[in-house]
């Protein structure tokens, strides 16, 4: 029987590493679409001159 016990480690340990593996392989879907345009605009407003009075 201990020797059952002793053979169930490994094997549970392996099953496990499957499951950690496929988790850390899945395809995530990533929402940078928003962040991009708001940098997009940031850069677009950084290039522009600026309109108004340079006396400040």
């Amino acid at each position: 029987m201990a020797a059952l016990l002793w053979l169930l480690i490994p094997v549970a340990a392996a099953g496990i590493a499957v499951v950690y593996a496929s988790w850390a392989t899945r395809n995530r879907k990533t929402g940078d679409g928003a962040e991009l345009a708001g940098y997009e605009r940031f850069r677009e407003a950084m290039q522009r001159t600026h309109s108004g009075s340079d006396a400040l």
